[in-house]
């Protein structure tokens, strides 16, 4: 008789609940309470700074976090005098102003090669992975936006027997 109790077929998702229904109500109030708790831990050097590395086309940005009063230095200078150009400071401020952390952090960052269109999205880069380690939390929001996605795209190099990268001399039929 036992045989036949566990023979039972199942031809719907609802049947299948109606046989499996033993789950233990504890389970889901575990998952429950460590909604709130982030998955990663927070990660702080010896000063308890968070650093990440950013990257855009061909510039590299060493970025240290810390909470402050959002001030932002770029290799030894203010943003303001290293980016002159609106546009680049609002690019640096993206992270910051989706997460609700203007003028919160105090950031440090180092940066080398490229432009500086490129310099500002390493920046940007490095300022949203620093800030996914500092407040782990803020990770979904700042990944959601597409900040801590690396924009790998580089300027193709110039090929032998070739003007450019891919224009080739003009041809000449005489």
């Amino acid at each position: 008789m036992a045989d036949e109790t566990k023979n039972e077929t199942v031809s719907d998702l609802a049947d299948l609940k109606d046989i499996a229904g033993d789950a233990p109500e504890g389970d889901s109030a575990e998952i429950a309470a460590k909604a709130d708790v982030p998955l990663r831990e927070q990660e702080l050097d010896a000063q308890g700074r968070a650093y990440a590395t950013g990257r855009r086309k061909d510039a590299t940005a060493r970025v240290w976090l810390v909470p402050g009063s959002g001030k932002v230095t770029v290799n030894g200078r203010d943003q303001e005098v290293y980016f002159a150009r609106p546009t680049l400071r609002l690019v640096i401020d993206q992270p910051f102003a989706i997460t609700e952390r203007q003028g919160q952090y105090d950031v440090v960052a180092t940066v080398k090669g490229g432009g500086l269109s490129g310099q500002a999205g390493a920046v940007k880069h490095g300022i949203s992975q620093a800030l996914a380690k500092y407040e782990p939390a803020l990770r979904s929001t700042v990944k959601a936006a597409g900040f801590l996605t690396r924009d790998s795209r580089v300027v193709e190099r110039k090929k032998y027997g070739r003007a450019k990268a891919r224009r080739s001399f003009q041809f000449s039929k005489r």
